[in-house]
């Protein structure tokens, strides 16, 4: 059984991309292959089909594979709830609250965990491709470490190394990797791959002997930016980070980016829409008077992003935009947010507290430590849905008594206002459905759901890995692969 490990010489250069897309070439040429994250930190997570939940990167990247997400892609999840506090996913399940001073203990203890995840997933497949978690640089943080070098040695698994020339600086950052990390972590890595390069790529021959001759490592590809890769979902928060492009003559759909949103990409399918303008408000800017849709993401820290988005002030413009008619649809966190109240009686998200909502659905939850994880299937709106419920809290109320959606097995999800336009929804992904999609925007006299979300997504995964595999030298790194540490 084969296996590789990529690493970054930072965040955000593209590991989670060409992960996918070295999983998708080397699916295409019929081998099976299984995508592995040792540890995670991320608040967009995936429902897997064992019922656990990992990172939204590793689901994407077992799409790719062709094959199921399950737990073991990702065995530990790190999801930030506080400042300095974070929810603990190990083997799919929560085990846990992480503070900044016990992290660093309890990680090199589930090392073992890790390992016996790592076990099961290559018994499985032809090979095995590793995403590291920052850089192997940060060198303050190798003790105890399970995300990169302490995995790839433990492991016996061969690493290349990423760096983004689009940041500037990426000789400095590769042999500076090389230069600052022990010689047993540096003799792991057998190559680089130059990553998100514009225009003519011979213009950088000579940066690129200047790294091979450098650091003694040999490169395997100078890889172009990845423009289909903008079609794919974004697991990091610095994507939000960055302003879209305004497009005139669409209606505009707006979301407040709380200071701890999660699974943003929920909203990634209304991208599709031609007649739809996204728009993601950061602090200190007000919801666009001027949008036709609000909606509240979903968040692991319900109770502190209420506070915040009133701390902002964009609760008065919520509640002028429903003075006004218009539609607020809320998903998961967001949905608890249009509620009366929220309460945290046990201190799951920080110290106990409570706080009230919009109160634009007559709604409370009630935080509580059991977890739901399931996938689910049922209509809405008269639209067949599908998706995934991760949430922890109880929320009840005369409000349910007009659900959002009736499930297959019988149940009920979320509530709607009577004048139907509050809508409020554990479901996520409730947007990928084209059915779904089409009767939310004829509310606002927008026609869509023309696109298959699960199709686009498909093909621009296919549009990386053929691109991907026409700039690296795929050959080289199964050979390392094979060969193993």
């Amino acid at each position: 059984m084969a296996a590789l490990m990529l690493q970054g010489t930072g965040s955000d250069v593209g590991k989670s991309v060409l992960v996918a897309a070295l999983c998708r070439a080397l699916a295409n040429r019929g081998l099976r292959v299984r995508p592995f994250k040792p540890q995670n930190m991320s608040n967009n997570a995936a429902v897997t089909a064992d019922g656990g939940e990992i990172g939204r990167a590793q689901a994407l990247q077992a799409i790719a594979c062709r094959v199921a997400p399950h737990s073991d892609m990702n065995p530990v999840l790190l999801k930030p709830q506080a400042d300095r506090t974070s929810q603990l996913i190990v083997h799919g399940r929560v085990r846990g609250t992480l503070g900044s001073g016990n992290f660093r203990e309890a990680r090199g203890a589930l090392m073992t965990e890790v390992l016996e995840s790592y076990d099961r997933l290559r018994a499985t497949c032809d090979i095995v491709v590793v995403e590291g978690a920052g850089s192997p640089a940060e060198i303050n943080l190798r003790a105890g470490d399970i995300a990169n070098m302490g995995f790839a040695r433990a492991a016996n698994v061969p690493v290349v190394l990423i760096g983004d020339i689009d940041r500037g600086g990426v000789i400095a950052s590769l042999v500076g990797t090389r230069a600052v990390i022990e010689a047993e972590d540096a003799a792991m890595i057998r190559g680089f791959l130059i990553n998100k390069f514009r225009g003519d790529p011979a213009l950088f021959d000579d940066g690129y002997r200047a790294i091979e001759a450098r650091s003694g490592w040999p490169g395997f590809g100078v890889i172009p930016w990845l423009k289909a890769a903008a079609r794919l979902p974004s697991e990091d928060a610095v994507i939000l980070e960055r302003p879209a492009d305004p497009r005139e003559g669409r209606k505009l759909i707006a979301c407040p980016i709380v200071p701890r949103i999660s699974n943003f990409d929920d909203l990634d399918p209304l991208k599709l829409e031609p007649g739809i303008e996204l728009v993601m408000v950061p602090p200190g800017r007000p919801i666009p008077a001027e949008a036709a849709v609000i909606v509240l993401p979903g968040s692991k820290a319900t109770i502190a992003d209420m506070a915040a988005l009133r701390a902002e002030g964009w609760d008065i413009d919520i509640l002028a935009h429903h003075r006004r008619g218009g539609l607020i649809v809320g998903l998961c966190g967001g949905y608890q947010m249009l509620g009366r109240r929220i309460a945290d009686p046990l201190g799951l998200e920080g110290e106990p507290a409570a706080i009230d909502g919009l109160g634009l659905l007559d709604v409370e939850t009630t935080l509580s430590p059991a977890k739901t994880l399931r996938h689910i299937r049922g209509t809405a709106l008269g639209a067949a849905i599908e998706g995934y419920e991760m949430h922890m809290g109880e929320t009840s109320g005369p409000g349910i008594e007009r659900p959002f959606a009736r499930l297959d097995d019988g149940a009920y999800d979320g509530a709607i206002n009577r004048g139907g336009n509050v809508i409020g929804s554990y479901l996520h992904g409730l947007f990928a459905s084209s059915d779904m999609r089409r009767a939310l925007l004829a509310r606002i006299g927008v026609a869509g759901g023309g696109r298959d979300y699960a199709a686009d997504l498909d093909a621009a995964l296919d549009e990386i890995a053929e691109e991907f595999a026409a700039h690296a030298d795929i050959d080289g790194l199964l050979r390392i692969a094979e060969a193993g540490a």
